[in-house]
């Protein structure tokens, strides 16, 4: 006896092909489909992104290396939501005179704490300047002190 009913390999075998019918609209692109998300990405993404990538570049390129010499005033760590450390030294012209205050920032703890160490002492400071950096999480100045040693008086 055979079977009536055709089976799936009857029309494959036949060369039949399934072709969908023609009344059916054009499948949709990817970005039609998904619309709010490629309009959040295009909004919010891609401009964090930017913003990272400007963040380290300017981080990681230095405009000037140098070092100032002075008395440590005060560093503190400032910020609400990013901490970062805060410094002011003052250099001098002659014993007793004060002729210029120069802010500078602090990214490592280690640094940190032997400036604060050396707070009211005669110090030499090693920075690089960073120019550009886009917020102030990295530090409220562009100086950033790299080092810190004791100088003679």
């Amino acid at each position: 006896m055979d079977d009536p009913t055709p089976n799936e390999h009857d029309s494959a075998a036949s060369g039949a092909e399934s072709v969908p019918p023609a009344d059916l609209p054009p499948r949709r692109s990817f970005l039609r489909r998904h619309w709010l998300a490629s309009t959040i990405v295009t909004l919010v993404a891609l401009p964090v992104l930017g913003l990272g990538i400007w963040s380290v570049a300017a981080l990681s390129w230095s405009y000037s290396d140098g070092t100032r010499a002075g008395f440590v005033q005060k560093i503190s760590r400032k910020g609400w939501v990013c901490k970062t450390w805060e410094g002011t030294l003052y250099t001098d012209i002659a014993k007793g005179f004060r002729s210029d205050s120069f802010s500078f920032s602090v990214r490592s703890d280690s640094v940190a704490k032997a400036i604060a160490s050396l707070s009211g002492k005669r110090v030499t400071v090693t920075y690089s300047q960073h120019v550009g950096v886009p917020t102030s999480c990295f530090g409220e100045t562009e100086y950033f002190v790299t080092a810190v040693e004791l100088s003679p008086e």
